[in-house]
């Protein structure tokens, strides 16, 4: 599982985010919610080790910065950072050979498949483009099976096929015990692919919902969002 204990990441005099602390069990989705400038992005890249930062990251147990918790770890960026004189074939071979992984063949041309990358194998990094760039990430980071992943506004730039095929992953790890933190700012494209969500604004934890306990208010993800980060003036 992943836990984060008083994340606080300053840039100068600026809090980008405060003292955040949340856990994503084994086997469960959490959904960083937020407006543009929330501190979701900053919030992963500290998980995933790019960023200095205060507080404490654990992955199963393990420091984040750790080669054990890095090998644990799947992270999907906002932008694709690709190797433009490595062909989609290659990319997926340089992660195997990374994470010295064994008859990854199979898994990595069923990725392929359902991200409808299989006719571009042969394509440089910089010859796709932004919606296929994201697909390759997504399959660069799902190929060594992390138990913790990482996706930060995955669905941006992709096609209605491939949006629907990575919900079905997303939900396919989930049964499979994995842990996912996912960022968006568009409510509507998480829809009910969560457990829970965490509403961040301004670097704050507006509110932490559990997603039984909305529809037990008789309320949506919508409502809740809009009722925490524009409550009505009195």
């Amino acid at each position: 599982m992943l836990s984060i204990q008083n994340l606080t990441k300053r840039y100068g005099k600026y809090t980008a985010v405060d003292h955040i602390s949340l856990g994503v069990p084994d086997g469960s989705i959490c959904v960083l919610l937020g407006p543009n400038g929330a501190g979701k992005s900053t919030l992963l890249k500290s998980v995933i080790g790019f960023l200095r930062y205060e507080g404490t990251i654990t992955v199963d147990g393990y420091d984040n910065k750790s080669s054990d918790a890095k090998r644990l770890l799947g992270y999907v960026p906002e932008m694709p950072s690709l190797y433009p004189n490595l062909t989609v074939a290659e990319h997926l071979e340089f992660i195997a050979r990374a994470y010295r992984l064994k008859g990854y063949e199979d898994y990595a041309q069923e990725l392929l498949d359902r991200l409808e990358l299989s006719d571009k194998k042969k394509k440089f990094g910089d010859e796709l483009s932004k919606g296929m760039q994201q697909k390759l990430s997504i399959c660069c980071a799902l190929l060594p099976r992390p138990r913790v992943v990482l996706l930060d506004e995955p669905m941006i730039g992709l096609d209605p096929h491939a949006i629907k095929e990575l919900k079905e992953m997303i939900h396919e790890m989930k049964e499979q015990g994995r842990s996912v933190l996912l960022s968006t700012h568009i409510i509507d494209s998480v829809d009910m692919l969560w457990d829970r969500t965490i509403i961040l604004q301004n670097g704050l934890v507006k509110a932490n919902v559990d997603r039984r306990e909305i529809e037990a208010a008789g309320k949506t993800l919508e409502e809740v969002f809009f009722e925490v980060t524009e409550p009505e003036e009195e």
